[in-house]
């Protein structure tokens, strides 16, 4: 009998490599952490077999199947993944339900490959369950910090410095404001949800009792945070980062001009200088209603203006223009006023040096 594995908490804690059998279509809606895509059937092939099962039952549709993913298409698969099994072979395979389509990969390579390679027992579905129950329980169980602050305070950084902690924009490959889109785009939404569930297994293994997490609106560009997660932050204790407003302004200089910049030309070669324009511009836009008419236009010639002088010159300093405009009127009053709601909650304020302090003695 070939082996199956359903110790979910084990799969995940350990990293391990996890080959997805399932159709791209599928694979595109969500994964998790860590996977590939090594279908059994492409999209087409998939349908195909599915609207045979529908007008046939299923041992048409098996034998349609068979019949499909034969002579070198099966070589070829099978090839890719006897590959990934040899370079993994610490990882799983799974399919939906960990039905058919798992363990035809599973006895193909074990017959036509010689590897015997476990499969994930219930699948996709059964991983997925575990992991939203996962979020659900530890996020009522440990204890929970959220991390306020004005922009450009360095919240990540400190974050990252506190082991203890679920970055939620790093989930979301988002950096949470209208300006925080990054040139690699955002992961699905059960991405999202898995990367933290997966995270927050991190965490209590790790033994600390609780977590860290930045201050954050429902949604974080396009990902919604998991429910159970987004309510126990509206209630939990707020520890206040501040810093310096010259170091925030550089924070943001760096963050969202320097860094970004530079993904734009990774990502775009000769079109990145049009592209992160383009980008700054637009992350501009959308705050547009509510800078209002006259502060837009002063935070847009002065965006224009500094975006002028880095092509000429690579001189990023003129950036410094819209963004002290935009913290001095737009982030630090509204920031003012949203520490002012949740004053009652915040149990420590000071530098980074300080909050460190205050987490390590708690």
């Amino acid at each position: 009998m070939l082996p199956t594995q359903d110790q979910y908490s084990e799969i995940f804690l350990s990293g391990a490599p996890l080959m997805d059998t399932r159709a791209p279509i599928e694979f595109a809606r969500g994964s998790f952490p860590g996977a590939i895509n090594l279908p059994l059937m492409t999209d087409e092939e998939r349908a195909a077999v599915g609207t045979c099962y529908k007008h046939s039952g299923q041992d048409a549709a098996i034998a349609l199947g068979h019949k499909i993913v034969s002579g070198s298409i099966k070589s070829a698969r099978i090839a890719a993944w006897a590959e990934f099994a040899r370079q993994h072979p610490q990882g799983y395979l799974f399919c939906f339900r960990g039905g058919l389509r798992s363990q035809i990969v599973q006895r193909w390579l074990a017959e036509e490959a010689g590897i015997v390679y476990p499969r994930i027992a219930g699948g996709y579905k059964a991983m997925r369950h575990f992991l939203m129950g996962t979020t659900d329980r530890l996020s009522a169980q440990l204890g929970v910090h959220v991390l306020g602050g004005m922009t450009g305070t360095g919240k990540t950084e400190l974050l990252q410095h506190l082991g203890q902690s679920v970055d939620l924009e790093a989930c979301a490959n988002h950096r949470g404001s209208g300006f925080g889109r990054r040139v690699s785009g955002q992961p699905a939404q059960i991405d999202f949800e898995h990367r933290i569930a997966s995270r927050l297994l991190q965490v209590e293994a790790a033994g600390g009792g609780g977590f860290i997490v930045e201050d954050e609106g429902n949604f974080i560009g396009r990902c919604s945070i998991p429910a159970s997660l987004y309510s126990r932050m509206q209630q939990a204790p707020i520890l206040w980062l501040e810093d310096t407003f010259s170091n925030r302004e550089s924070r943001i200089l760096r963050d969202y001009v320097v860094e970004q910049r530079a993904a734009h030309d990774m990502a775009y070669g000769e079109e990145g200088a049009s592209r992160f324009a383009a980008h700054l511009l637009d992350s501009l836009s959308r705050i547009q209603k509510r800078l209002g008419g006259e502060r837009y236009e002063r935070a847009r010639q002065a965006m224009t203006a500094a975006l002028a002088i880095q092509a000429a010159t690579g001189d990023t300093e003129a950036h410094r223009a819209w963004i002290g405009l935009l913290l001095h009127e737009y982030y630090d009053p509204m920031y003012v006023h949203q520490k002012a709601q949740k004053q009652l909650r915040i149990v420590a304020e000071g530098d980074a040096e300080s909050l460190i302090d205050f987490v390590t003695k708690s």
